[in-house]
């Protein structure tokens, strides 16, 4: 059976958590220290481990079929690759920060200066939409520091909780676009291997599910049922199962955790007590 090939990170935050990741998909990757690429013992897979910014070429290229990667660096880099999957982890934006003091009221300010980045090509556009004349220097590593030792006035850069631009006398003053990690390949090189891409998407989506979701217990008089049940629209139903108590039911469903505190107090409010929750560890629909 042909091997489905995915890239990741090779080491950083984004590496931890996409082996977190293929590890709660059921899929172990074992012996993967200090090795370029590592097979699976239960799933037809092998992990290639890049350089970051070497990634999209080779999806591009077709020597990984797959890639778990930050959606700004498909951005920067601009090569016909499909996003397959959003994944929700790594989160972060592409923003232009300057220093504290600068009075900054629109993207004008930005009209004839020096901008340092690591995202040229994300620069370029933006400046180009914007219509926006400026002085990009690119920068590998280490960008915040480029306004404090006199080599920009602003910069482009990825901004995840903004400590960084605090201890560099920084502030975010426009976001280009925001980011996370994503699952992503060239469709036309997958259209071979399909069916195990199938089988691992079928996978992730479970464990991605499962992640926004809470499984919810409460118990409910039995005429407040159906009340209760309108109110917990996840699943197609909620499980009911009479109690040891005459006109009382015990309900099993399922809620989102976007909208979790809400609903609590809608269910309470119709009825519902001795409410508990738990987390899922995977859910297949």
């Amino acid at each position: 059976m042909k091997k489905l090939k995915i890239a990741i990170q090779k080491s950083g935050r984004l590496n931890t958590e996409s082996l977190n990741l293929l590890n709660r998909c059921g899929i172990k990757i074992d012996n993967y220290k200090d090795q370029l690429k590592a097979s699976s013992r239960n799933f037809p897979i092998e992990v290639y481990f890049l350089r970051n910014s070497d990634i999209p070429k080779y999806i591009n290229d077709g020597v990984v079929d797959l890639a778990i990667i930050g959606e700004n660096l498909l951005i920067e880099k601009d090569f016909d690759i499909d996003v397959i999957e959003n994944l929700g982890f790594s989160k972060c934006k592409v923003s232009i920060a300057v220093p504290k003091d600068v009075m900054f009221e629109s993207v004008s300010y930005l009209n004839n200066l020096k901008i340092a980045t690591s995202y040229p090509n994300t620069l370029k556009k933006f400046l180009k939409n914007n219509n926006i004349t400026a002085d990009i220097h690119v920068i590998n590593g280490s960008v915040e520091i480029a306004p404090n030792i006199g080599l920009s006035d602003a910069i482009c850069d990825i901004v995840s909780s903004g400590s960084t631009l605090y201890k560099n006398n920084l502030k975010e003053v426009f976001v280009i676009h925001e980011s996370q990690a994503v699952l992503a390949g060239n469709k036309k090189v997958l259209e071979s291997n399909k069916y195990i891409l199938e089988k691992f998407l079928f996978r992730i989506r479970a464990v991605l599910k499962a992640k926004e979701s809470k499984y919810i217990l409460l118990n409910a008089p039995n005429d407040k049922i159906n009340a209760i049940s309108k109110i917990l629209p996840v699943l197609k139903s909620p499980t009911v199962l009479p109690l040891n108590k005459e006109g009382w039911s015990s309900l099993h469903s399922v809620i989102n955790e976007n909208t979790f505190w809400d609903v609590i107090d809608k269910i309470k409010d119709a009825g519902a007590e001795d409410i508990l929750v738990c987390p899922i560890e995977k859910m297949v629909l």
